[in-house]
């Protein structure tokens, strides 16, 4: 007879989801935690009237969480890279004119 060990990941007394490693068990865990905070902030904003909904959304986020980041950081350093870009053109044109 083998020994099995699992790892369950278990969110308000309902099973969620088994795992053979710890890591994956926490790895989940984490990402249902990210979830939880997303639905929280996805509530506060009024844009979704359905809970189920939001809920999903923020399951969605969670689930893609590198994506977003990506996307995330890439549009905060491609709007000031274009501001940058812009200026020395004005300033340069400003110096033509003068």
């Amino acid at each position: 007879m083998a020994v099995i060990i699992k790892y369950v990941v278990e969110r308000n007394g309902a099973e969620k989801m088994t795992f053979t490693s710890k890591a994956e068990a926490d790895a989940f865990d984490k990402m249902l935690d990210t979830a939880d905070e997303l639905t929280v902030l996805l509530q506060a904003s009024q844009l979704l009237a359905d809970e189920q909904q939001t809920e999903a959304l923020a399951l969605y986020l969670a689930q893609h969480k590198d994506a977003l980041l990506a996307a995330l950081s890439a549009k905060k350093v491609a709007k000031p890279a274009k501001a940058e870009k812009a200026a020395p053109a004005e300033a340069k044109a400003a110096v033509k004119a003068a």
